[in-house]
């Protein structure tokens, strides 16, 4: 949604009272997720009532979130706040919307495409829509993208060999 941005993504119930594990897309769980903390999703807002850390996965418990059935109708839908209340990333973080429409350039100053979408995985990657429609997925690892600059809008991709060919 414009004007906002996202912070997490809600996965799956975890056990019979209504938590869910949460993709967590913000540098700042602590705050986004803390009690009280009301976050926006296409079906309205969620007011989280708990979290706490388990086995590497933030557990969320939201108020009006009884049961696993309750828990599991959540289940794909984006956690976003305002944009005016999301601060700064910190360094070498960035939020997906400051990324998407950055232009890419080769280490040579050539154009690559536009940056379309941040896929989050395994590995976070950048979508990059090539001037002739295709879409190439760029690992977002320093290796392979040394520079971003947002203020300018461009960032630099030292693709492997291979990458932005054609197949």
């Amino acid at each position: 949604m414009a004007g906002e941005v996202t912070v997490g993504r809600i996965g799956r119930a975890h056990g019979i009272r209504g938590d869910v594990a949460v993709e967590v897309r913000t540098d700042a769980p602590e705050l986004r997720f803390a009690d009280g903390a009301v976050l926006r999703t296409d079906a309205g807002p969620l007011t989280v009532a708990g979290s706490v850390w388990h086995s590497g996965r933030l557990l969320v418990r939201f108020a009006g979130v009884a049961d696993r059935n309750d828990a599991e109708a959540l289940r794909g839908r984006e956690l976003r706040i305002g944009a005016d209340e999301r601060g700064e990333a910190g360094d070498g973080a960035w939020w997906d919307e400051d990324l998407i429409g950055l232009q890419a350039y080769a280490p040579d100053g050539a154009p690559l495409g536009t940056v379309s979408d941040v896929v989050h995985s395994a590995q976070d990657l950048l979508a990059v829509t090539t001037a002739d429609g295709r879409e190439v997925l760029v690992p977002f690892v320093t290796a392979i993208v040394p520079r971003v600059d947002v203020a300018g809008r461009r960032l630099v991709v030292d693709a492997p060999v291979g990458l932005f060919e054609e197949a």
